[in-house]
């Protein structure tokens, strides 16, 4: 069974720093993107950063020069430093990967961590 483990979040003061890292297990032939999402209160999931299987980067203009996404394939994580952080980066954040596995090609989901960044 294919899963998506994030580590890291948590509470931080405006202008601090947090990285969070996904782990892809189970028995995966072969991921194309892996990238992280967030949902604010009240808000829809949105884009933050995403890398696909060939180190190509998309950022959300809202963490452009901010955020950096990283991707290590041959152990099936990503990692998403967060330097400068605002209050308005205050959501739910969560992993997300598209990978072909024994059951076929679809997109998988962590669990989700909250990020709270006060000011």
């Amino acid at each position: 069974q294919v899963q998506l483990v994030e580590s890291g979040g948590g509470l931080v003061q405006a202008g601090g720093s947090l990285r969070f890292s996904c782990a892809a297990s189970g028995i995966i032939f072969s991921i194309s993107t892996m990238g992280w999402y967030r949902q604010a209160p009240g808000k829809q999931r949105e884009l933050v950063a995403r890398v696909t299987s060939d180190d190509s980067t998309n950022y959300a203009d809202a963490v452009k020069g901010r955020f950096t996404i990283s991707r290590d394939s041959a152990k099936n994580t990503v990692a998403l430093q967060m330097n400068s952080l605002k209050p308005e980066d205050t959501a739910v954040y969560y992993c997300r990967a598209i990978l072909s596995s024994r059951t076929g090609s679809r997109q998988y989901w962590g669990q989700g961590t909250r990020v709270t960044v006060s000011s």
